[in-house]
This record gives C-alpha cells, sequence and structure tokens, in this order.
C-alpha cells in the first residue's frame, strides 16, 4: 500500500500522537508498505527527509513551541499542506490518506479527498472531542464545531485510541468508531530487570499543562518527606515557572529533578531507570509516558481517567484514583515506597501487561481498516 500521512506534529515536534503516528509508519514500511507524512517544520528540521524508509515533508510553518501548536500555526499548516499535498496525490497515487487528529489536519484530508477522491481513515484523540481536554481545545470548538460533524462523517472509516476516547465522539459524532490503541515497540525497550532501586525512583512524563495536573505531584510529593524517594518531571510547558517555585516552595530541590523537553528516546531511557509512574492528570487519551512505562515494568499511580485505565489494573500492576483525589494517591504512594515486594509485583505485571500494546498488534489492525477501505473505492 502507498499511505499518504497527514499530522500537525511529528516527532522531534509535538507530544504522544506524533509518536505513535511514527511508530505506526515505522512499523508499516518495515512490512513493505510506503508511507510518506507532510508534516510541519519547526528550527533547523529539514524540510525533505528519510527516517527508517519513511518519506517526510515538513513544511514552513508559524509554530512557536515544540510542544503546542496555536491557531496560527494550525492555520498555516491548512495552507500550505493543501498544495503539497495535491501535488502527492498527482505524483505519487497513494492508496488512501492516514491522518491523525480531526483538527486541523482532518480539515486537510477532507478538502484533499474531496478534490482527488482518494479516501482517508481518521485517527481521533482525546483533543479531537469536544469536552476531551476543555481548557485546551473547547474554546477552539466554538468556532470549528459546526464544521467538524462532515470530516467525521465523510472519512472512510474512524479510529479512535482509547474505549473512552470513542464513548466521548459518539456523543457528538454518531458513527461506527473502532478502538485501536496506542502502541509501543518492545524491541526499542531496553532490557529492564523488576528490582527496586534505592532510594525508588518515581518519573512523571508529560507537558506541564492544567491537563496533566503537574502541581498536584509537588504538592503530594512534599507530604512523603519521611520516605525514602527521588522523582524526575520530564517535560516542559506554560506551568514550568510555577512547578518550579513549588518545588523551591517545599524545599524539594534535591530530591526533585526537572529535565525539561526531552527527545522521546530520552524519555523511555529515564522510565527505564525508574520504578513508578505517577500521573494525577484531569484527562487523558491513552498516553504515551503510561505505555512507555508499562514497556520498561514501572508501577503506575495514575488517574481513573481515559485509556489510563485501559492500561492499569488496579491492584495489580499499580493504582488507579479518581482526579483530584490528594489523599488516595498520597497513601497509594506511601504503600508502594513502604513495600518494596509489592513494588517488584507490580512492576513484574506492567511487563507481562505491555505485550497487549506491541506495535505489531496494533499496525495488524491498522492495516486491516487500510486493506477495507481501499476495497471499497
Amino acid at each position: 500500500m502507498k499511505i499518504l500521512l497527514l499530522i500537525h506534529e511529528f516527532p522531534p515536534i509535538g507530544g504522544g500522537g506524533g509518536k505513535i503516528a511514527l511508530d505506526t509508519a515505522r512499523e508499516l514500511v518495515r512490512r513493505g508498505h510506503r508511507v510518506h507524512a507532510i508534516t510541519p517544520s519547526f528550527r533547523g528540521l529539514p524540510l525533505r527527509s528519510n527516517v527508517d524508509g519513511i518519506r517526510i515533508t515538513r513544511l514552513p510553518s508559524f509554530r512557536r513551541q515544540l510542544y503546542a501548536a496555536d491557531l496560527l500555526a494550525m492555520s498555516s499548516y491548512l495552507a500550505v499542506g493543501f498544495l503539497t499535498g495535491l501535488w502527492s496525490i498527482w505524483h505519487e497515487h497513494p492508496d488512501l490518506i492516514h491522518v491523525h487528529f480531526a483538527v486541523p489536519a482532518g480539515a486537510l484530508a477532507w478538502s484533499l479527498s474531496k478534490v482527488t477522491g482518494v479516501p482517508y481513515v481518521l485517527t481521533t484523540h482525546l483533543g479531537d472531542v469536544p469536552g476531551g481536554v476543555p481548557e485546551k481545545t473547547d474554546r477552539w470548538f466554538q468556532w470549528v464545531y459546526p464544521f467538524t460533524p462532515r470530516i467525521w462523517r465523510d472519512a472512510a472509516q474512524v479510529t479512535a485510541v482509547s474505549e473512552s476516547t470513542r464513548q466521548l465522539a459518539l456523543k457528538r459524532y454518531p458513527r461506527a468508531i473502532q478502538v485501536i490503541p496506542n502502541g509501543i515497540s518492545l524491541e526499542d525497550i531496553p532490557v529492564q530487570n523488576v528490582w527496586s532501586h534505592c532510594p525508588p525512583q518515581i518519573a512523571f512524563a508529560g507537558r506541564l499543562v492544567p491537563q496533566k495536573n503537574p502541581i498536584e505531584v509537588v504538592r503530594i510529593l512534599s507530604r512523603l518527606k519521611d520516605l525514602e524517594w527521588a522523582c524526575t518531571i520530564m517535560g516542559d510547558g506554560p506551568l514550568e515557572g510555577a512547578m518550579r517555585a513549588e518545588i523551591r516552595a517545599h524545599g524539594l530541590e534535591r530530591r526533585i529533578t526537572m529535565t525539561g523537553w526531552l527527545e522521546t528516546g530520552e524519555v523511555s531511557s529515564r522510565l527505564a531507570q525508574s520504578d513508578i509512574l505517577f500521573m494525577p492528570s484531569l484527562s487523558e487519551g491513552l498516553p504515551m509516558a503510561a505505555l512507555q512505562a508499562v514497556g520498561v515494568g514501572l508501577a503506575l499511580v495514575v488517574s481513573r481517567v481515559g485509556g489510563l485505565a485501559e492500561i492499569v489494573k488496579d491492584g495489580t500492576n499499580g493504582f488507579l484514583l479518581e482526579p483530584g483525589d490528594s489523599q488516595g494517591f498520597e497513601a497509594c504512594l506511601r504503600r508502594l515506597l513502604s513495600t518494596p515486594e509489592m513494588l517488584r509485583a507490580m512492576r513484574q505485571a506492567s511487563l507481562i501487561k505491555s505485550r497487549e500494546f506491541d506495535i505489531g498488534r496494533v499496525a495488524d489492525e491498522y492495516i486491516r481498516v487500510f486493506e477495507q477501505t481501499i476495497s471499497r473505492k
């Protein structure tokens, strides 16, 4: 198959959505399919490159931050992407378009499909759905929602990264939606034993934005000073300054390390040196950090939101708590930090759980969907 991949963030730009797009494309290329990704550029990135057999065209962009795209950046991607996409379709004749995110790339796929007749498969993430990430997207949906139903309606097929995302989407977009979870390449994960570090290492990985609730990480850990632990916070974002101030206020400078933004491979390596992933998020789709964490055998202490409930079996490979349950998070972390045998057992259970999200299985599902789409042309 020849696949035209459209996405507004692709590593090293963006977060988990770009990472899963890259990993899936790699697996498709490994199986003999051809993938051409059209995505925005950023400072210093080549406009044309080839990564593991994936042909990448990066478009000039007004994007100002690696970890987030504003309305101007998204609009410029649509404007330049339409002409580039037309050229690619007319010269390369792809069998289908695979698009991640209904907004903004879904609009690009929809317009290209209308002009050329090439069908598109839409992979939706939490931020695509009104109410999924309220503080991030609800303002936009006031303006774009009148136009988004046709993007969902006219897609040859729609997939969602988690069952919770699917259920939320069905409230606004009543059509067939299949769940294909985000996946991880288990072959790329360093071999990891499940003996705990001394002191136990706690990790947080994600954008420092209200949705991820990172300041609560510091506040909860400040109440566990009587125990031995160290914490690494990976990521950057608008709350970085407030995070550093909170760390200073609680006197935790020697116990909490903030790394800033890291390449995906470095995040995975740091997680492999940890014992516990702590994510008290307010909302989530199916976060790559959590998938990477189970892949390297971490115990997870996370909110019962989105796809996290599909990664964690409560009491087996971690703990699921309601968002905002500060005392519950504190109690579960205290149990893990105080009970090495429990921590090792949960870490081992995560290694077993990770097999469900192997990128090979994910690619199998996408290939089946793509073949169905092509057969209907």
